[in-house]
């Protein structure tokens, strides 16, 4: 490395893509984002790839579809710390961002990485969130806070103008392993379950169609996924009191059974659900919760395309991950083969050969992206299970 390359003390410099970063050295991935000054998450870097790759698509359709020019497009970066995300949008996407930063050192970094980086199209801020959001209308926004993003959807719903991305690293909540937590923070009761993964993605969705729809703007979920330890959103923002309507729609409940696995969704904000099973059992209720589509399935071909392009550190797995999403059945919830391997008492088989035999019955049966025991179908159970004996 020449001198000229050589970080400057105290600080390490990381590459994502074709961005350059600063860090602090002492940086500790173990140590909680909010107990340090500013934090930088390299378990987050693929995450970033698929923003990057999702952002220049849905750039390049406002381009096409409203004639707008990149450097007129606004970015904002709510949560920056490093400034790794927002940078590496200005940088690899060319738009116009804004990277905001409560804490003072936090910020201060960040203007020594855009000028790390030469970027003209790029400005740091240090506002609490909040603020920023309610004072300034953005073309795209993106949360990523520590924790919950409860605090900052309404705000972020009436400033995204197009588009809203939010990450949610509060899966304990979401998923209903802390129930009260997520009743709180969600308006929303969710359940603990072997489909725990899509429910807290399906209550977070719910919870930004019901801010949204505050401001009289619907959402289409583009790209939605759950990975390890957070959920992510990427929501078009769609204008006006019918839009909002539509959206709402797409709300509802489950019904579920523990006992038989079987499961009930209804549509609607009002709903009437028994609290008794076929089987004569107790079911739980969750909800409001999302029971539309989870993604757009041209958004995520565009996705791939993109990523197969760029200069990535994370690019197969990160493609891996779209593929999943792209090719997953529109279908709420997945079922775990394992579970019902373990009640039949036998070995579990291979999976796909196992959902070639519901799809040559007649019935939609695919992967998913949330493990790779889980798999969606609209087959019956008894017929699921007859299956898997065969």
């Amino acid at each position: 490395m020449d001198e000229k390359d050589q970080p400057a003390a105290g600080f390490l410099k990381i590459e994502e893509g074709t961005t350059n970063v600063l860090v602090p050295a002492e940086n500790d991935v173990k140590i909680p984002t909010a107990s340090v000054s500013v934090f930088y998450n390299p378990e987050m870097e693929m995450n970033r790839d698929i923003n990057v790759a999702a952002t220049s698509v849905f750039v390049g359709r406002l381009a096409e579809r409203k004639g707008f020019e990149k450097i007129n497009i606004r970015y904002l970066d709510a949560f920056s710390a490093s400034g790794i995300r927002g940078l590496r949008i200005a940088n690899e996407v060319g738009i116009s961002v804004v990277l905001n930063d409560i804490k003072p050192e936090a910020v201060n970094l960040i203007q020594k990485n855009i000028t790390e980086n030469n970027l003209q199209n790029a400005s740091a801020v240090c506002e609490d969130a909040n603020v920023l959001l309610c004072r300034e209308k953005f073309a795209i926004v993106d949360i990523d806070p520590f924790g919950t993003p409860s605090p900052f959807l309404d705000a972020a719903a009436m400033s995204a103008t197009f588009l809203l991305g939010v990450t949610a690293t509060d899966t304990a909540p979401l998923c209903g392993a802390h129930l009260k937590s997520g009743m709180r923070k969600y308006d929303a009761v969710p359940l603990n379950n072997e489909f725990h993964s899509e429910m807290g993605l399906r209550i977070l969705l719910g919870s930004i169609a019901r801010e949204t729809a505050k401001f009289d703007k619907g959402i289409r979920p583009l790209l939605s996924h759950s990975t390890r330890h957070y959920v992510r959103v990427y929501a078009e923002i769609l204008h006006g009191a019918g839009r909002a309507d539509q959206t709402l729609q797409n709300l509802g409940f489950l019904a579920w059974c523990p006992h038989c696995n079987n499961r009930e969704t209804k549509n609607g904000l009002a709903v009437f659900m028994s609290e008794t099973c076929e089987c004569g059992s107790k079911r739980k209720l969750a909800g409001p919760l999302w029971l539309g589509p989870l993604r757009e399935e041209q958004f995520c071909s565009d996705v791939i395309s993109m990523l197969d392009q760029m200069p990535l550190n994370k690019k197969e797995p990160a493609k891996k991950l779209v593929e999943s999403c792209k090719n997953e059945a529109d279908l709420p919830f997945f079922y775990d083969q394992h579970m019902f391997c373990e009640e039949l008492k036998i070995s579990a088989p291979p999976i796909e050969p196992f959902l070639e035999k519901l799809r040559t019955a007649g019935y939609i049966a695919t992967r998913t992206h949330f493990s790779g025991t889980s798999f969606k179908t609209d087959a019956p159970i008894d017929e699921i299970k007859k299956k898997l004996l065969e």
